[in-house]
């Protein structure tokens, strides 16, 4: 085979792997999003029915699912404003302690610093349900259980060793010189991590903040085991998984899946550039 045949060949085989890739990760989701936008009776009669006419289009499967219970609805939007409000106080918190951690474990010497840093990733590796029991009963002798706040510092938990590791990578990309320059002209630690660090690994903090605000905002375990007495603290996971009964019609279902992806897809696309130049300077710094 000739370097051009063979070219030739690679080419097309890329194009198909990509369009293959395309269609079985965004296939879903835009069959989705077309159901969610078709009339109940005419998904029963034709399922598979891809593209609807115009005159089909009906949204009414949206208002449906964010409505509250005593409207007639299935109280999404106040399932999101929960979740949000968790997600946020999430990211706020643990990207907050992660920074300093991540921080004194680059650049300050102390004993078992070593060991430290390895042990950020494997804690993190251990799966929730192991640390279900002893967080379930430490937060019931303190009296959070059943509380949104409970539930950030469950959170808060999960997502500090995996924030740590990731920010360690940023901060390691940090000239020591422009620190040590900062020291010299009369900054202190904390003034120099604030004026000096954090704007350089703002690229990383951004894409580090919207990884724990989708564990966050995704989590379903722990939502479960803490708030499944308190409908009206319930998050998206737990009212997603009340839309998947049998008597939800599907395009309910299906526009409420949609719709808990919007403050998802407006984080990243807000914070588009700083998450892609965060992503590639860490994984060439890292």
């Amino acid at each position: 085979m000739s370097g051009t045949t063979e070219k030739r060949v690679l080419t097309v085989l890329k194009v198909l792997v990509i369009a293959g890739a395309v269609v079985v990760s965004a296939g879903p989701l835009l069959y989705g999003m077309l159901l969610s936008v078709r009339p109940f009776s005419a998904v029963v009669n034709a399922p598979l029915d891809l593209f609807p006419a115009p005159s089909e289009l009906d949204f009414g499967s949206y208002p449906t699912a964010l409505r509250d219970e005593s409207e007639g609805g299935f109280g999404l939007a106040r399932l999101m404003r929960n979740s949000l409000g968790v997600a946020v106080g999430t990211v706020v918190l643990a990207v907050g302690c992660s920074v300093l951690g991540a921080y004194a474990a680059v650049r300050l010497r102390f004993f078992g610093r070593t060991a430290v840093n390895g042990m950020f990733l494997a804690v993190y590796l251990f799966p929730g349900i192991v640390l279900a029991v002893p967080l379930f009963v430490g937060m019931s002798r303190i009296g959070l259980t059943g509380s949104l706040f409970g539930l950030v510092l469950i959170y808060m938990a999960m997502t500090v060793p995996v924030a740590l590791y990731m920010l360690r990578n940023y901060f390691v990309a940090v000239p020591v010189s422009v620190e040590e320059a900062a020291l010299i002209d009369g900054c202190g630690r904390l003034k120099m991590i604030w004026k000096v660090v954090l704007p350089m690994s703002l690229p990383g903090i951004a894409a580090t903040s919207l990884y724990v605000f989708m564990i966050a905002w995704n989590e379903y375990l722990f939502a479960l085991l803490f708030l499944v007495r308190d409908r009206e603290r319930w998050t998206v996971a737990l009212g997603i998984a009340q839309l998947t009964e049998f008597t939800v019609p599907a395009t309910v279902l299906m526009a409420g899946s949609i719709a808990i992806t919007v403050p998802v897809i407006v984080g990243f696309f807000g914070a588009q550039r700083l998450l892609i130049s965060g992503l590639t300077h860490g994984a060439e710094k890292g």
